[in-house]
């Protein structure tokens, strides 16, 4: 494995806490999880996005600063790769739409503070499903508060982290067209997901 440190992301129901899990098991990989369970604010902010859009990110940016802060004070000479299931700017991605302009604005600060000091991933995977998908992972694996999501809602932040991929420069980034994949029944689709983490890449977009 060429690269030491993996970020598995994609929209809500993307797969990627599945394929993140699977792939630290066969690499014997450390692996660093959102915990997205433990965000008191979320079942709140989609009963009413307008009053908690704010505390529920503010709280997935303190969660996500803390795991990446805990990876670089970590050295585990058996678990040199790590695989995550978040990028840590995806809490830019997700407060442009969900917060105000005042909120947005404090939220970047904050975020600006912080963003440099963090490891930034060798690789980064993005899954790209349809919506439709989404919502059918969505809807089966059965988490209550995140039935209400829209399709509207999910579409935009697709597009967010498109427009944020095209901006970045000096990253391997991978976009993976999901629209087929099933890594979970078929070992196969599985094996092809390995396989491109295995691959050499120059920075800038590839898609797969």
């Amino acid at each position: 494995m060429q690269y030491r440190f993996v970020t598995v992301e994609g929209a809500i129901g993307a797969g990627k806490t599945t394929l993140a899990t699977m792939l630290a098991r066969d690499y014997n990989a450390h692996l660093i999880l959102e915990q997205f369970e433990n965000n008191p604010f979320l079942p709140k902010f989609y009963a009413d996005k307008e009053r908690y859009a704010f505390p529920v990110e503010l709280y997935f940016m303190a969660e996500r600063y803390q795991h990446l802060k805990q990876l670089l004070s970590q050295s585990d000479i058996f678990k040199s790769f790590t695989i995550s299931d978040f990028l840590f700017q995806k809490s830019l991605i997700f407060a442009i739409q969900n917060l105000n302009d005042d909120e947005e604005k404090l939220y970047r600060t904050l975020f600006d503070i912080i963003n440099p000091s963090l490891p930034k991933p060798d690789l980064i995977v993005y899954l790209h499903a349809p919506v439709s998908k989404l919502l059918q992972n969505i809807k089966k694996r059965g988490r209550p508060y995140e039935q209400q999501i829209s399709p509207e809602y999910l579409e935009n932040i697709q597009a967010a982290y498109m427009s944020y991929f095209r901006s970045l420069t000096g990253q391997r980034i991978v976009l993976v067209d999901c629209t087929r994949l099933d890594w979970i029944a078929r070992p196969e689709d599985y094996i092809f997901m390995k396989n491109l983490l295995e691959q050499p890449y120059e920075p800038g977009i590839h898609y797969r």
